[in-house]
């Protein structure tokens, strides 16, 4: 068999979500190929599994230990070359990889906001319209720990499971969430953008990093899925989301640490913001670098030099906050459910 005829097997989740996104990455793939000569051409096909984070719906993200909850498993396929290529939600995706990993696609990025959804025949619009009182859904830190700064009078609430349960959760008569919050993104691939009420853009609510974009990982000695990945890359959204990868390695933030960011590329210049918030949103530091990169070398450098100068101005007592009050929250959950298990 011919390299140009290999058939590569793209990856993900299964979740609704996941599978389209994949699909969108397939597309991609496929365009860049004519069909004149169909047996010379690279076939492209797909396999989706469950994963520990789609497995564990019970226990708040915050305890479960980060993003290789999404991405082990998928990766443990890739090294055993089940598969050929890993397509995620990069916002899902650790910012140190597997060794015999890399990330070798970064797709054009929809809109990275988080926006709100209000239960179905609520009149409500904005959180400002909230009742106090009410509750509000989301399993990120990120977006409490931000949030309770302005809107102390709301209750926020962890929600788990995929986009779809989480909107039968909200409009369940008898549910307890006025409102949840989502990633704008993930809504408008499944078709539901018609259902978000609000974007809740920074300086309101700085979003996760790399949130809205599709990152293809590949292993590191695969040529051929990397020269492919190449050509579907999108340059502006892989030197934003790489800023702020790198802002997060420095920070050692993971999938469930208040860290949010903020960027944009204009021609060569790229202006980014970084942003972390106590849990109960009594200390918030930010601070906003803006300058002019040639490469990505440059654009890693300055989210570096970003995580940085929030460390010095404060982040370092706030993250180890954080981590005290992790591993004192982990060791009542296993306490607790030893207790149920006797």
């Amino acid at each position: 068999m011919s390299p140009s005829s290999r058939t590569f097997v793209l990856a993900s989740r299964g979740s609704q979500l996941a599978q389209i996104q994949t699909n969108i990455a397939l597309d991609s793939m496929k365009s860049l190929f004519t069909e004149t000569e169909v047996d010379a051409t690279p076939k492209f096909t797909t396999s989706f599994m469950t994963t520990a984070g789609d497995k564990n719906q019970s226990q708040a993200l915050y305890l479960l230990g980060g993003k290789a909850l999404w991405t082990k498993e998928l990766e443990v396929a890739l090294l055993e070359r089940e598969v050929d290529m890993l397509v995620h939600s990069f916002k899902d995706v650790p910012t140190v990889l597997p060794e015999g990993c890399i990330i070798a696609g970064i797709m054009e990025r929809e809109d990275p906001v988080d926006s709100l959804v209000v239960k179905k025949g609520s009149s409500w619009k904005t959180l400002d319209e909230l009742p106090d009182g009410s509750v509000v859904g989301t399993s990120s830190v990120r977006r409490v720990a931000q949030l309770k700064r302005k809107y102390p009078k709301l209750i926020f609430q962890d929600v788990r499971g995929n986009l779809n349960t989480r909107m039968a959760k909200l409009d369940a008569p008898d549910g307890p969430y006025a409102a949840i919050i989502l990633a704008k993104a993930g809504m408008v691939r499944l078709g539901m953008g018609d259902r978000l009420t609000s974007d809740l853009s920074p300086p309101l609510l700085y979003h996760a990093v790399s949130q809205g974009a599709l990152a293809i990982e590949i292993r590191a000695n695969d040529t051929e899925s990397f020269e492919i990945c190449q050509r579907i890359t999108h340059r502006d959204t892989a030197w934003r989301c790489l800023a702020e990868r790198a802002c997060l390695r420095k920070l050692e933030g993971g999938c469930s640490v208040p860290v949010g960011v903020g960027s944009s590329l204009v021609g060569n210049v790229l202006t980014i913001t970084g942003c972390v918030t106590a849990l109960d949103g009594s200390k918030h530091v930010e601070h906003t670098m803006k300058e002019t990169v040639a490469n990505e070398e440059q654009v890693e450098e300055l989210g570096t030099r970003l995580a940085t100068t929030l460390i010095e101005t404060g982040a370092k007592d706030i993250l180890d906050e954080i981590t005290v009050d992790r591993q004192e929250k982990i060791k009542l959950a296993q306490e607790k459910d030893e207790q149920i298990v006797t």
